[in-house]
């Protein structure tokens, strides 16, 4: 149970990553009028999840808390990121998850892009690579839906039944990725990827990515 409340711990809002400031190209999907209730912010995220940056980052995360080499899976991050803007959120949380929890532990954690970190760090724990992937996912989509709740606008219920919705999606992916190879990491997410290369264009933002 400490075990649990720990990882809970690293992966809620309290914990000092600024992970409300990074959209995943959200922003842009919103002002395009994309996404602009719950059904079509549902629509958008199960994809992500399923098809494009959720799917790939879980399997890089239980790939490191498997044990793999973390700077080779570092360097396939980076090959991944679409986008200037995706590879700042990923390697800005990362790198804000390894201070956090080197000043939490007094000794020094390498940086590494944000599922590495996680991944890596909870290999200390009892939990299994599964549920450990499953906490992650739920983290980035709940961050997703506080966006859309915030920028929609949407409901403070709506976004929670979004967000119950894609549960069964995520405990699927977390399943399927903890024995995945990070040789099977594939995207189809297109749209999710030009989301984010359009974001870097955008001429009023309020979130970085």
């Amino acid at each position: 149970m400490r075990d649990l409340l720990t990882l809970t711990q690293w992966l809620s809002p309290a914990f000092p990553l600024g992970s409300y400031a990074y959209s995943h190209g959200l922003e842009w999907v919103i002002s395009a009028g994309n996404v602009h209730d719950a059904d079509s912010l549902g629509l958008w995220l199960a994809d992500i999840l399923d098809l494009g940056s959720g799917r790939a980052d879980a399997t890089l995360l239980a790939a490191a808390h498997r044990g793999e080499d973390a700077q080779t899976l570092a360097d396939i991050a980076a090959a991944l990121a679409p986008s200037k803007e995706r590879w700042h959120e990923t390697l800005a949380q990362g790198t804000a998850f390894s201070l956090a929890l080197g000043s939490l532990t007094g000794a020094p954690v390498p940086a590494y892009p944000f599922p590495i970190a996680v991944g890596r760090a909870a290999r200390d724990l009892t939990l299994s690579t599964s549920d450990v992937t499953a906490l992650y996912l739920h983290s980035f989509t709940s961050n997703l839906v506080s966006t859309a709740v915030r920028f929609v606008p949407l409901g403070q219920n709506a976004g929670q039944r979004v967000l119950g919705g894609l549960h069964p999606l995520t405990i699927r992916i977390a399943q399927e990725s903890a024995t995945a190879k990070v040789s099977e990491i594939a995207n189809s997410a297109l749209r999710g990827d030009m989301a984010s290369m359009r974001h870097e264009h955008q001429d009023v933002r309020l979130f970085k990515t």
